[in-house]
């Protein structure tokens, strides 16, 4: 995946225009993307824009949700679940 991308996406969903938050969102994302690949066993496709889309739809979440104790929204965890089963997770 294009952390880059991803990046630069979700900082325009957020609406932030400058780069002083970019080293604290850059660690969000490379955190979703490896979570995503390593942990869940999903196989990312960068030419996918589900892909692409999930990965700024959680970033976005986490960042926002930074100071919260709430679980992840269930739109998120529908489509999370739906990757891990068409998008080949690990079976354990």
């Amino acid at each position: 995946m294009d952390v880059d991308l991803i990046l630069s996406l979700t900082k325009d969903r957020l609406g932030i225009r400058t780069a002083i938050r970019d080293t604290y969102l850059a660690a969000i994302v490379a955190g979703v993307v490896q979570e995503l690949t390593v942990e869940k066993g999903i196989k990312l496709d960068p030419d996918d824009a589900s892909h692409l889309i999930f990965c700024v739809d959680l970033a976005t979440w986490r960042y926002q949700s930074r100071d919260s104790i709430g679980a992840m929204p269930r739109h998120l965890q529908y489509r999370l679940h739906n990757l891990i089963i068409s998008a080949g997770g690990a079976a354990t």
